[in-house]
């Protein structure tokens, strides 16, 4: 006679299969789907003043002065298109170059107050359209977007303490 209770043995071996089946999906789906949520929102805004790498730059630097390596290793491009990059942001004003004092070699980039200003207005932008864009979910969408978003900066600040890591 078969039992129609799963054994302890199996029950543990369908619960290791749905989370593979869940780590699978989501290892494949977040980074496009995230990818692709900014792509439209930069189109939406479609700010000819700056591309999604120069904002991102922006971002970054707004956390502190970097080496132009460090930059183009966060943005993912190369170092002679960061160089240019940053060129252009130091053109409109937004950024600045300095040698440190310890080693008049190595120049960091740094955010001046008017790339905080364009920043936090290219911010706002993008706030008001992905807002509107939210507008049309329900509140139960609402709340499981926020629950993902919360889940989402966690994941992302325990990605970047690991990756400060020595």
């Amino acid at each position: 006679m078969s039992s129609e209770r799963a054994t302890p043995a199996a029950s543990l071996r369908a619960r290791r299969a749905r989370r593979e089946k869940l780590l699978d999906h989501v290892a494949e789906q977040l980074p496009g789907r995230a990818a692709l949520l900014v792509r439209l929102l930069v189109k939406q805004v479609h700010n000819a003043q700056v591309s999604r790498t120069e904002m991102g730059v922006l971002s970054v630097l707004a956390e502190g002065p970097r080496r132009i390596t460090e930059l183009a290793e966060s943005e993912g491009v190369a170092q002679p298109t960061m160089t240019v990059l940053v060129k252009r942001l130091q053109e409109r004003g937004w950024v600045q170059r300095a040698g440190t004092p310890s080693d008049g070699r190595v120049v960091l980039v740094s955010i001046t107050r008017t790339g905080r200003a364009a920043r936090r207005r290219l911010a706002e932008e993008f706030r008001a359209a992905m807002r509107a864009d939210l507008e049309g979910q329900s509140d139960e969408q609402l709340r499981a977007l926020s629950a993902a978003t919360e889940t989402l900066g966690a994941f992302v600040a325990e990605l970047q303490q690991r990756s400060a890591r020595p």
